[in-house]
């Protein structure tokens, strides 16, 4: 018993000269996120975590104790009974209701994850060949996203731009999915033409784009802010250069977003009708 306590002081002493401030930003960890699901997700997995580190420390060492103490050299011998009935229903009891423990929460995750009744705005996200489309549903806006312009050059062979340069470089578009915060959104997923995958790790899920198919999802952001993803299935030569780009902001600039949206539509549109009937007009003649 000496032993083990004269080594249990070593491993204090050691975590108490260690800095502390290496374990400041654990990046291997999973995001927290923005959503009340990816903070939900957050907690479940570190609350799985907590308790699957402590199952090993009870495994480990009760393994360690007997191969310490119970050791031939000592003079330990082994034990010749075979069968005991209280030790086989702890052995039995006791995971049972680890699993329990772990279930509940677990399935209180999925039914808030499938919850996308309630919602204050709906956006249909559309997968293609590499690109995404924006429906804002119930408006007037819905556009493409793709990869931004020079991240795009830069990534081909011969372009003379050092990627280091670019930045956000393979995770910038064009167009920005722009929603706001403190609304509850529902977002439809399918795709146009083969198997995507929609993925921004700070919602807290990933929904595939599947043709013919509608997978349904939902978010409320809390913090207004930038957050990106990609497409998280390969689906073709140019999978890797599919980024996604949410931008959320207060309820007010998304409203004067949607209409300045709007706006550029409506003129776009009769500036196209114009060419048209100038066109027919000059035929005519």
């Amino acid at each position: 018993m000496n032993f083990i306590k004269k080594y249990a002081s070593y491993a204090f002493l050691s975590l108490s000269v260690f800095p502390l401030s290496v374990f400041a930003d654990w990046e291997l960890n999973l995001p927290r996120g923005v959503t009340p699901f990816s903070q939900e997700i957050y907690d479940l997995h570190m609350y799985v975590l907590w308790i699957m580190c402590a199952i090993g420390l009870v495994v480990f060492g009760a393994m360690f104790y007997s191969i310490l103490v119970h050791r031939k050299s000592r003079g330990a011998k082994a034990a010749n009974w075979h069968h005991s009935t209280k030790v086989e229903i702890v052995w039995t009891v006791i995971p049972f209701v680890i699993l329990i423990a772990v279930a509940v929460p677990a399935t209180r995750s999925l039914i808030m994850m499938e919850d996308v009744g309630d919602a204050d705005m709906t956006i249909k996200v559309t997968g293609y060949q590499w690109k995404w489309h924006y429906d804002y549903i119930g408006t007037e806006v819905d556009f493409f996203s793709t990869i931004e312009e020079k991240s795009n050059t830069a990534r081909r062979r011969g372009s003379n731009i050092d990627p280091f340069e670019v930045e956000h470089y393979l995770r910038d578009v064009d167009n920005y999915l722009v929603v706001p915060t403190n609304k509850k959104i529902r977002f439809l997923t399918t795709a146009g033409d083969v198997i995507h995958a929609w993925w921004v790790p700070a919602l807290g899920w990933k929904r595939d784009a599947i043709p013919g198919f509608i997978n349904e999802s939902w978010a409320f952001i809390k913090e207004p802010g930038v957050y990106r993803g990609q497409c998280a299935e390969l689906c073709g030569k140019d999978h890797g250069f599919m980024p996604i780009v949410v931008r959320a902001v207060p309820e007010g600039e998304y409203i004067a977003w949607v209409e300045e949206q709007t706006q550029a539509k409506a003129l776009a549109s009769d500036q196209r009708n114009s060419n048209n009937l100038l066109a027919t007009t000059r035929t005519d003649q």
